[in-house]
């Protein structure tokens, strides 16, 4: 399995960010960055799952307008160990670009994530298994760095797995926001077919047998 590591800033900045005191607040925000980073809105949240999360719903709450990526109130925190799986099925099809995970400047940020596709209801069972893609992560508390997927793996995607298999070392994960990047289609609703039924049957429309009654009289 390939890992990729990512170690540049993929929002306008030309410097790498293992610098945690460059401060980027003054620098220009492209007003489009938003609008690239709307696929929160195409999740279909009522069918979301996070496993291993320390309060139920939680998990619900990263995936959150660009504005507000560095809100501190809402995050999800992993409950029995380091992993988390967020279950993320989409209300049509995707085609994934790229993914922000941000996290605490700590050890409890993500350290490495494992992205599956098209696999409904993912356990950790199921982890095992070749991921399409997989990223060892810097920490980023800013949501800054964005790790860019192989679209060409990401293409039709109704459905995406993120298992975050491990952290900076703390026993917990905690993540602020998860940010995905990509195009959105609708689903293809297949037509209804409208079928009409006769009142009465027409015998000139329908090969049947003839049947003629026989008539006895009674004398």
């Amino acid at each position: 399995m390939k890992v990729v590591y990512v170690t540049t800033i993929m929002s306008g900045h030309g410097h790498g960010h293992h610098d945690h005191g460059c401060s980027c607040e003054g620098s220009h925000e492209p007003a489009e960055r938003g609008v690239e980073y709307g696929l929160y809105q195409r999740i279909d949240l009522d069918k979301m799952q996070c496993l291993n999360e320390s309060r139920d719903g939680d998990g619900r709450l990263v995936f959150k307008p660009w504005d507000q990526r560095k809100d501190r109130d809402k995050y999800v925190e992993s409950d029995a160990d380091e992993e988390l799986l967020f279950n993320i099925p989409f209300t049509g099809s995707v085609k994934l670009k790229g993914v922000i995970i941000s996290g605490e400047d700590d050890g409890s940020h993500p350290a490495e994530i494992r992205l599956y596709k098209n696999i409904p209801h993912m356990s950790f069972d199921d982890t095992g298994r070749e991921p399409e893609q997989a990223f060892r992560l810097n920490r980023d508390p800013d949501a800054q760095l964005e790790y860019p997927t192989k679209i060409a793996r990401f293409s039709n995607v109704q459905h995406l797995s993120i298992h975050i298999s491990k952290n900076f070392g703390d026993e917990n994960t905690r993540i602020y926001y998860i940010g995905l990047r990509g195009e959105f289609s609708e689903a293809h609703r297949h037509e209804v077919t409208i079928c009409n039924y006769e009142a009465a049957a027409n015998p000139a429309d329908h090969k049947v047998e003839s049947i003629i009654p026989q008539t006895n009289f009674i004398s």
